[in-house]
């Protein structure tokens, strides 16, 4: 958990501007339904130019 959210707050820092030009954060909540149940899972990141990095937890 707290190496989520030291992820959460680099992310954030860089997609505010302070280091050069703004990054764009995108994130998603996935929930399915299939026969084992209900799976569910989100989804963090940040793009800038080409290059996109993410985070997922399912």
């Amino acid at each position: 958990m707290i190496r989520a959210l030291c992820l959460l707050s680099v992310l954030a820092l860089a997609a505010c501007g302070v280091d050069g030009e703004p990054v764009k954060p995108h994130g998603a909540i996935n929930v399915g339904i299939g026969s084992g149940g209900v799976n569910a899972g989100a989804t963090v990141g940040v793009t800038k130019g080409p290059l996109t990095v993410g985070v997922g937890v399912f």
